[in-house]
C-alpha cells in the first residue's frame, strides 16, 4: 500500500490561495482570460512555491524567502502619477510606462511610436479586444510549468503589447519602463508581449526601478515572438529598491533565421531572480544572452536560463559576468538543450565571476543536454578574485589601489557590455558600472 504524501502549505501559499479567490473576479479579462487564470493558478497550487529540492531552483529557495504576501497593487493614484512623472523627467524618446504594474498613458509617450508599430495595453487584450494575441501568452513549450510564470498568469492585470508589421525597420528604440511608487508595499504582476513580423527589426529597452523604501513583491514577464528573418535587441536595466523581492521572466520564440540578443544589467533588489527561456522554432535562428550582475551587502541575485534548440542550424551564445561583494550571493544556472533533429547546432555558454570579499558567494551550474550527434557545444564557469600580479603591475605604475581595482573590474564587465549594439545604451550601461564602483 503506497501512502500519498501531501506537503503542508506555507502561510504564504495559503495567503496566495485566499488572495486569488478574493481578487480573481476583479482582475481584468474576458471569459477566456479568466479560464487561463484558473488553469495557471491550479498549476501553481500543484507546484507550490519552489524550494531547493526543485532542480530548476536548486540554489534559490523562494519558499523560504517569501514568508508573507503583500496585497495586490491598486490602480495608481493621481498623487503617485505626479510623483512618477518627476522621476521620469530625465528619460527621452519613445516610452511606455507601467506604474505599480499598471499601464499609465499620462506617463507614456505613445504619440511618437514609429510607423509600423501597433500598441495595445495588455489590460485591453485580456479584456477581449484582441483574442488573436492571447494565443501567444504562455505558449512556449519549454517555459510551461514554470512556477513564477504560472503565478504571473494567474494575477496579471496589465502590461504592454507591441506588434511590428512585416519588414518594419524600427531604428528608434522603444523603452518599457516599470516603476514602483515610493514607500509602497504591494505585489504586482505585469505581463507584456512583443510580436515581431517577418523581416522586421526592433530595439526594446526595459527599465525597472523601485522607489525608496519600496517593500514590494514584483513578478513580471515579457514574451517575444519573432517571425522569420526578424531581429530584436533587448536591453534590460534593473535597479529595484533594496527591499524588493523581484522575479522577472523573459521568453523568446524564434522563427526561421530570426535573431534575438538580450542583455541585462542587474544591480538592485534584495532578492531577485531573472529567468530566460528561448525556443528555436525555426531553422537557422540565432540567440545571444548576456548580462552583468553587481551585488553588495546581503543581496541575492539568480540568473537562470534554458536554450531549447528544437530545430537545426541554430546558434546560441551566453556570456554572464558577476561581481559579488560583501555578504552577497550570486547564482547562475544555464542549460542548453539540443533536440534529436537539431543537427548542426552551435552553442557556447560562459559564466565568469569576481569575488571582492571573503564572505561573498557564487553558485554556478552550466549544463548541456544533447540528443543530436552533429553539434559543436561547450560551456565553462570561473570564480576567482582580482589577479594580484596584475593589480601589483598597475600599482607599480603609479595607480592607487582603488583605481587599479576599478580599472580591472571595468575591463572584466566590459567584455559583456560590448555586445550591446545600441551605442547610447552601451554608454549608459558603462556609466552605471562606473557609478556602482564609485560607491565601493
Amino acid at each position: 500500500m503506497n501512502a500519498i504524501i501531501t506537503p503542508l502549505k506555507t502561510a504564504a501559499e495559503l495567503a496566495l490561495i485566499q488572495q486569488f479567490i478574493a481578487q480573481k473576479a476583479k482582475l481584468s479579462g474576458d471569459a477566456a482570460t479568466h479560464a487561463m487564470r484558473e488553469d495557471a493558478f491550479a498549476a501553481f497550487q500543484a507546484l507550490g512555491l519552489p524550494n531547493k529540492r526543485v532542480e530548476h531552483w536548486h540554489y534559490t529557495d523562494l519558499r523560504k524567502e517569501m514568508r508573507f504576501i503583500q496585497p495586490l497593487a491598486d490602480l495608481p493614484t493621481q498623487a503617485q502619477i505626479i510623483e512618477a512623472k518627476a522621476a521620469l523627467a530625465h528619460y527621452e524618446g519613445v516610452s511606455l510606462v507601467l506604474l505599480n504594474g499598471a499601464f499609465v498613458p499620462e506617463l507614456s509617450n505613445i504619440a511618437d511610436l514609429p510607423q509600423g508599430v501597433i500598441f495595445t495595453s495588455m489590460a485591453d487584450v485580456l479584456g477581449g479586444s484582441r483574442p488573436d494575441l492571447l494565443q501567444h501568452l504562455g505558449a512556449l513549450d519549454v517555459a510551461k510549468g514554470d512556477h513564477a510564470l504560472c503565478l504571473n498568469a494567474a494575477f496579471m492585470r496589465d502590461g504592454v503589447v507591441l506588434e511590428l508589421a512585416d519588414n518594419s525597420q524600427i531604428d528608434t528604440p522603444i523603452a518599457l519602463i516599470s516603476l514602483c511608487s515610493k514607500g509602497l508595499n504591494v505585489s504586482s504582476s505585469a505581463r507584456s508581449l512583443v510580436v515581431v513580423g517577418a523581416g522586421a527589426k526592433l530595439t526594446v529597452i526595459e527599465i525597472h526601478e523601485g522607489g525608496a523604501e519600496c517593500d514590494a513583491q514584483v513578478n513580471d514577464a515579457v514574451e517575444f515572438v519573432l517571425g522569420a528573418d526578424s531581429k530584436v535587441e533587448h536591453i534590460v536595466r534593473q535597479d529595484m529598491a533594496k527591499r524588493t523581492l523581484y522575479l522577472a521572466t523573459v521568453t523568446a520564440n524564434l522563427g526561421p533565421k530570426a535573431e534575438f540578443n538580450s542583455f541585462a544589467l542587474v544591480q538592485g533588489g534584495g532578492f531577485s531572480r531573472r529567468q530566460l527561456y528561448v525556443q528555436y522554432s525555426g531553422e537557422g535562428a540565432v540567440a545571444g544572452l548576456r548580462g552583468v550582475t553587481m551585488l553588495k551587502g546581503t543581496q541575492f541575485a539568480d540568473t537562470t536560463l534554458i536554450m531549447d534548440h528544437a530545430k537545426a542550424n541554430g546558434i546560441s551564445r551566453e556570456l554572464f559576468k558577476h561581481v559579488v561583494d560583501g555578504d552577497a550571493t550570486g547564482v547562475y544556472q544555464g542549460k542548453v538543450i539540443v533536440r534529436q533533429h537539431a543537427q548542426k547546432t552551435d552553442g557556447g555558454m560562459k559564466s565568469n565571476t569576481l569575488l571582492l570579499s571573503d564572505t561573498a558567494t557564487m553558485n554556478n551550474k552550466p549544463e548541456l543536454e544533447i540528443f543530436a550527434d552533429d553539434v559543436v557545444c561547450g560551456h565553462g564557469a570561473t570564480v576567482g578574485a582580482l589577479d594580484d600580479e596584475l593589480l601589483f603591475y598597475l600599482m607599480a605604475r603609479g595607480l592607487p589601489k582603488p583605481e587599479a581595482e576599478r580599472l580591472m573590474i571595468q575591463a572584466f564587465l566590459g567584455e559583456a557590455i560590448e555586445f550591446v549594439e545600441h551605442e547610447p545604451m552601451r554608454d549608459a550601461l558603462n556609466a552605471e558600472v562606473d557609478a556602482w564602483l564609485s560607491e565601493r
